[in-house]
């Protein structure tokens, strides 16, 4: 192609072509080469739903439930409340 299109834009046409090549020769992220690594994005990007189908169960729910009663009277201002503060007097 050198003769028909010159020196310079060979040479791009040549880096173009040998860089996807080059990549995926000396690539590598977390142990594994490009061809896995494009595999796994494109199966979790394109391929499967995004949408979990399963709820995951919250085992430390029981502790923020409140069953216990309130300490502090809720209802301080209300005549019941003065009542009930000057009976304990």
């Amino acid at each position: 192609t050198r003769s028909h299109i010159g020196n310079s834009i060979a040479l791009f046409l040549m880096i173009g072509l040998m860089l996807p090549c080059f990549l995926f020769a000396m690539y590598e992220k977390d142990g594994l080469p490009f061809e896995k690594v494009l595999r796994n994005i494109i199966r979790t990007r394109f391929l499967t739903p995004r949408v979990r189908p399963y709820r995951t169960e919250n085992f430390y729910a029981f502790l923020n439930r409140k069953e216990e009663k309130p300490i502090a009277d809720t209802k301080t201002g209300s005549k019941a409340g003065r009542k009930k503060k000057a009976a304990r007097r």
